[in-house]
């Protein structure tokens, strides 16, 4: 019996130094990127940081709003593109699909997730941006070499479609055949069912899925600035080019550390991003609950 206690007592104790493990490398992060960024913090106010537009190292202008925009851009058009499609794939595998085809594409699912993200960006390359150059942009009488935010926000909506979908399906599937089978015995459509009683009750689960593939698609870095073109200036319209964060660390983290300033701008931008993401999360944790408890 005491062997049984002491072992108890080991696991419980070895959870609890796992768990504040775990939290004391987050905030050995937020330390470690705070402390290189104090340097910058120093010269410059924050609120000039993050609202000016200059970016200029070399003359010792370090504004990260088109950065900050280049990233709100990608994933907002990314967002826009694939949340629909993704429940709309999503309930037909569930409600229409047989299961021979759910079979076969749930584990395509996996597939597409587990492709590098250098090759969604030479798909970029070679299909979204010339097909935004000649046929998307001239509709609308614009002209542009295709390198966009919207190349990257099409081929962003590409690369989180597997996860979304995969956590999509699995929410749909545990919805209670009782719901279902009630609405349509009071005399609902297929589709007035799917909509007031399955995606209702499944929304929770929706917005958590769209939460986890807002944060990779906040931190994707390589497909991004293979495609959007990474002129550091805020866009103005989905046809411009676009400069986020990631692209920002991943295209200057080594060069140039020479230039006063420029090390401690870099580790900003990371920390801005930990931030960013963070904050995100949090809010959508918050929501969450909410719905939850209105549940």
């Amino acid at each position: 019996m005491n062997l049984r206690l002491i072992k108890d007592s080991i696991v419980r104790n070895l959870s609890a130094i796992l768990l504040f493990a775990s939290l004391a490398v987050v905030l050995l992060i937020v330390l470690g990127l705070g402390s290189k960024s104090i340097p910058l913090l120093q010269t410059e106010k924050l609120g000039n940081i993050l609202t000016e537009s200059i970016w200029s190292p070399l003359k010792g202008n370090f504004g990260f709003l088109p950065f900050i925009m280049g990233t709100v851009w990608v994933t907002f058009i990314s967002l826009i593109i694939a949340v629909p499609l993704c429940i709309l794939a999503s309930v037909y595998l569930v409600e229409y699909a047989s299961d021979r085809l759910r079979n076969l594409v749930l584990p395509l699912m996996n597939v597409l997730a587990a492709i590098p993200p250098v090759l969604y960006g030479v798909w970029g390359i070679l299909f979204v941006v010339p097909g935004i150059s000649q046929f998307v942009a001239p509709l609308f009488g614009v002209h542009t070499t295709g390198y966009s935010v919207f190349a990257g926000g099409i081929v962003l909506a590409v690369m989180i479609f597997p996860i979304m979908i995969s956590i999509m399906v699995e929410v749909l599937l545990t919805i209670p055949q009782e719901l279902k089978a009630a609405s349509l015995s009071l005399g609902a459509t297929k589709w007035e069912t799917i909509q007031k009683v399955i995606l209702k009750k499944a929304k929770p689960g929706i917005i958590a899925a769209t939460v986890l593939g807002v944060s990779r698609a906040f931190g994707e870095t390589v497909a991004v600035l293979m495609v959007c073109g990474n002129i550091p200036k805020v866009p103005q319209s989905i046809f411009d080019a676009g400069y986020p964060i990631p692209a920002l660390i991943a295209n200057n983290f080594g060069e140039m550390m020479s230039i006063p300033l420029y090390d401690s701008a870099l580790m900003f931008a990371a920390l801005l991003l930990f931030v960013i993401i963070f904050g995100f999360n949090l809010l959508s944790r918050i929501i969450l609950n909410r719905l939850e408890e209105k549940a």
